[in-house]
């Protein structure tokens, strides 16, 4: 092998671990969804949570290897989120062991027992909102400058109203008032997304540097 071929093959250390890191978010993000949690007086989906560390891990990878670098990162995304949904699907169809504890079997199905209309709402609303996010980070930099905490938050707070949108409709539109449901996730993704999202940003911006040895 020559040191050119060497050399393409070579990603760096921030690159490897928090690509790593974006894969498994990716998959539990749905799972997490099932569950409700009281953030004050509002009730949100738990997905909210590894869906902002999407947000955060996509403006940090931009921040440090670009947008290109970046975009790749999220289409990649789509391999994960898409096997996920179609091992649960087999794995869902494939009858249960009678040894199964009932309770256990009927928890199982509850949760994973999704339909295809709420599949094909989180892989729409991932693409589009990770993407746009990326999008909204890089071109913030001209007007923000180097300050990436602001420039993530921004890009947060927009992709991520643009995220509820697009899940919400898709997967629920026709099925109950979806309202109150729009309204109380944006809400919280919009204080979580400018509250968090610059803390944590920065944080890795400084790790993925420690990383990579800069």
């Amino acid at each position: 092998m020559s040191d050119n071929q060497t050399s393409s093959m070579t990603i760096s250390r921030s690159l490897f671990i928090f690509s790593i890191f974006y894969g498994g978010m990716v998959c539990i993000a749905g799972v997490l969804g099932n569950k409700q949690v009281s953030l004050g007086p509002l009730a949100v989906e738990a997905g909210i949570f590894p869906f902002l560390l999407l947000v955060i891990l996509s403006s940090t990878i931009a921040a440090l290897h670009g947008k290109e670098v970046a975009d790749k990162l999220v289409k990649y995304g789509f391999l994960p989120l898409i096997g996920s949904i179609v091992l649960t699907a087999l794995v869902y169809a494939i009858p249960a062991s009678p040894k199964m504890d009932p309770k256990y079997l009927d928890a199982f199905n509850t949760m994973m027992g999704q339909t295809p209309r709420i599949w094909i709402a989180g892989i729409v609303a991932y693409g589009t909102s990770q993407l746009l996010n990326v999008y909204l980070f890089d071109r913030l930099k001209a007007s923000v400058g180097k300050y990436v905490g602001l420039r993530g938050g921004i890009a947060a707070v927009l992709s991520q109203i643009v995220d509820t949108l697009l899940f919400v409709t898709i997967a629920f539109y026709g099925v109950f008032p979806i309202t109150d449901l729009l309204l109380g996730q944006m809400l919280a993704k919009v204080v979580l997304s400018a509250v968090l999202v610059p803390i944590l940003i920065t944080a890795l911006v400084r790790l993925g540097n420690s990383l990579d040895g800069k």
